[in-house]
């Protein structure tokens, strides 16, 4: 059995509210903007991910990750995966690979999801500061990112183990 935690990050050209010095009835941005959703699954034992660059999440797309996550689990493994209570994550139409069994999250608790806080990571070191002319370079952003990450087990290790979901073996 695998733990795997998962979740999807929304990445697009509008960045972080920040406060700047403007002239009064001036517009700092258009609203209109491009984005992507990165969604995607760690295993903190194998210290290793899926993920996949989608226009849009919602229930039909969410079918995707779940092939490749299931293509990613160990052989003969069965996975885990950790989810929080959105519709797409928890809809009886949703077509679940057969080495994949889901275990949502409590309401309101995303700190119990540790891909949370590989989504921070990723955001902090690699996508927080981009601009990207077109949702063709969001996604080639997101593609980048979340593979120099994949590059580094131990990180990914390090920032999403928990003790509550070590393995444990009983005989």
């Amino acid at each position: 059995m695998e733990i795997w935690f998962g979740d999807d990050a929304r990445v697009g050209q509008q960045g972080r509210l920040t406060r700047v010095w403007a002239r009064r009835g001036t517009r700092l941005r258009d609203r209109g903007f491009e984005a992507a959703d990165l969604v995607g699954a760690v295993c903190p034992e194998r210290q290793t991910g899926a993920a996949i660059v989608l226009p849009e999440v919602n229930l039909e797309a969410m079918n995707e990750p779940l092939a490749v996550i299931s293509q990613n689990v160990s052989v003969g493994a069965m996975a885990v995966l950790v989810l929080d209570n959105a519709g797409w994550h928890t809809s009886p139409r949703l077509e679940l690979p057969d080495n994949i069994v889901r275990l949502p999250l409590p309401s309101y608790a995303p700190e119990l999801n540790s891909v949370e806080t590989i989504w921070e990571f990723v955001r902090g070191n690699w996508l927080s500061f981009g601009v990207w002319p077109s949702y063709e370079a969001i996604v080639d952003a997101c593609c980048e990112a979340w593979n120099k990450l994949m590059r580094m087990p131990e990180q990914i290790a390090s920032i999403t183990r928990r003790s509550w979901a070590a393995k444990t073996v009983s005989r």
